[in-house]
Formats: structure tokens, sequence, C-alpha cells
């Protein structure tokens, strides 16, 4: 069978995969399979499922102190994996991330996705956000995606963490990456973070997802930049549509990307957030179009909270 990297470097028509969200803790899985219920008419070449880190709070007590609380919002990434995997026979990228992960804690998760029969997946460092501005890694985590790749890559030959004796699993992982257009957020400028790209792919990553973006422009001049390089691999173009009045202020914050000019004043001029999913869902048709003219054939859509906007444009592009 072939893995998720074959099948991106195979695709020569236009393409569509997603990516959605686990469950709240304490939420039912239903709303991730009415989402897919919604999106697998456009038969996605794969779904990927996010990781999420534990989140630190405070809570002060009546006698004056501060209890610290851990908790992990949505917990679940392996096993809504496997569920859409055997409840649809689709194809599931789990994401595997560094932030709040101990080594161990990785590969009981690779050990466990092993049985499951899932093989591809997508590495990301995780963002450092409930961290204040710097990344900040467990103790015994990765501090960098490429330690991930480096874990994966020996676990592929057959080396445990402790050394144990293993056979080496019958399927390898494969994997591919992020790419941010805009840059990643800590990276002092784009070629900074281009030569790191470029060390993740020469350490084993077959393709590149990238962050979401507006600006169709600022993704070429990525994937130029890439290209000069040397990193030949496929690079996917992510998409996400706004759904909100907000967004216009909420996005750039929280994912460090720009809305281009025009975009915005309409997002302004918006009254209300049925209007500015309406302008979102034409942008998105527009920058698809774009894309696809451009030779790039799969186009990989953020779902959260936007499953119905991905849809009407699906609709009008595959």
């Amino acid at each position: 069978m072939l893995t998720a990297a074959q099948m991106i470097r195979e695709v020569s028509a236009p393409s569509f995969s997603f990516e959605l969200l686990p469950p709240l803790k304490g939420n039912s899985i239903k709303r991730v399979f009415n989402t897919v219920e919604v999106l697998k008419e456009f038969k996605p070449l794969f779904v990927n499922i996010t990781s999420h880190r534990d989140e630190v709070y405070q809570h002060d007590e009546e006698s004056g102190l501060v209890e610290r609380l851990v908790f992990r919002k949505r917990p679940g990434t392996v096993a809504v994996a496997a569920a859409i995997k055997h409840r649809y026979g689709l194809r599931v990228v789990p994401h595997i991330i560094c932030n709040g992960f101990t080594k161990s804690e990785t590969e009981y998760a690779l050990i466990d996705l092993n049985f499951l029969g899932i093989h591809d997946l997508l590495f990301v460092r995780g963002d450092s956000r409930y961290q204040g501005s710097h990344f900040q890694w467990r103790d015994g985590g990765h501090k960098h995606t490429l330690d991930l790749i480096h874990q994966v890559t020996e676990l592929n030959k057959g080396h445990f963490l402790d050394s144990t004796a293993t056979e080496v699993f019958e399927t390898p992982f494969s994997f591919g990456v992020a790419g941010y257009p805009e840059k990643h957020v800590e990276a002092p400028d784009l070629d900074s973070d281009v030569y790191w790209l470029k060390k993740k792919v020469d350490a084993g990553a077959e393709y590149v997802i990238t962050q979401m973006f507006f600006d169709n422009n600022r993704f070429f001049d990525f994937v130029k930049r890439c290209r000069k390089v040397g990193i030949d691999v496929p690079i996917v173009p992510g998409l996400k549509p706004v759904t909100t009045k907000d967004q216009l202020s909420v996005l750039p914050d929280i994912f460090n990307i720009q809305f281009p000019t025009q975009l915005a004043a309409e997002l302004r001029r918006c009254k209300t957030d049925e209007d500015a999913a309406r302008v979102g869902v034409e942008w998105s048709v527009c920058q698809s179009k774009e894309l696809l003219a451009n030779g790039f054939n799969l186009i990989h859509f953020f779902s959260m909270m936007a499953t119905g906007s991905v849809s009407k444009i699906a609709g009008q592009i595959y």
C-alpha cells in the first residue's frame, strides 16, 4: 500500500485533504465524525489529526495558596485517528509534536500507532502560546522537530530508547513536516526558516504541508526559496477560510500570518459573521483556482470550525 507521501508525489489531478481537531475533553467524538461525513464525499487523499500538549493553569485556593493545574483540552489524537481509519477506511495522518511530551511518551504513541496499522505522520514542534514568548520543552522531551525525526528514524531501524531488542517494524513510519510561507514566528527571517526546513527534509521528511496563508504570492515565493536551496519534496499549500469577523485579528495573532489588503478591507465591511464566512469562501475559492492553475494539485484545508465553508469551497473546486 502506498504511503501518504507516495500518494502526494503521484497526485496528477485536483485533490483534497483536510485537518481536524480531536474533541474537547469530555465531549463526544460525534462532531469529528460529522466533519468526516460532510467532507468524505470529496474523496480526501488523507485526513490529518492535530495533537495538543498539556496546558498549565493556576487556581487560587481559599487558603491563599496557588495550586498549579495541568490540563489537556484535546486528548485522543491516536484514538481519533484509529476511529476514522477503521470507521471510514480513510488514510489518517496524526500529528506528533515535541511540545508537552517526553521521548518515552512519544515512543509509546508510536508503538500504539504501529499496532493500529497507522504509519503516516506529520511532525510539528508545537507552539509556545501557553508558555510565554519562548518555546519551553518538557523535561525528557525534544527541543526541535529534527530531534523527533531522529527518534523515529532510529525506531524504523528497530532501535528503542532503552536499547530493548526488537524486530524492525514490518511497515516503517513515513512522515512530513510543517512549512511556513510567512516564516515561523521565532525564525529571524525566511532564509533561516528555509535552512532548517532543508535540514528536516535531508533527515527524512518526505513532504511539507504549509501553515495557512491568504496571499498566494507569499506561498509561491516560499516554494521558490525552498527549490533554490534544494528542497525537492512536494510542498502542499494549506488553506483556511475565514468564518467570523473577529478572525481578522485573531488568526494573525495566533498563527503569525498577514491578510492581504483587499481581503482585510472586505472583512472590515462585513456586518455579520455570515457575511465574513461568505467572503472567506469566495477568497479561498479564488486561491484554490490559482493554486491548481499553477500545478499544485493537492490543497490541504484546515477544517477546524469551518466544515461548512470547506465543503462549499470543495464543492466548487472538485
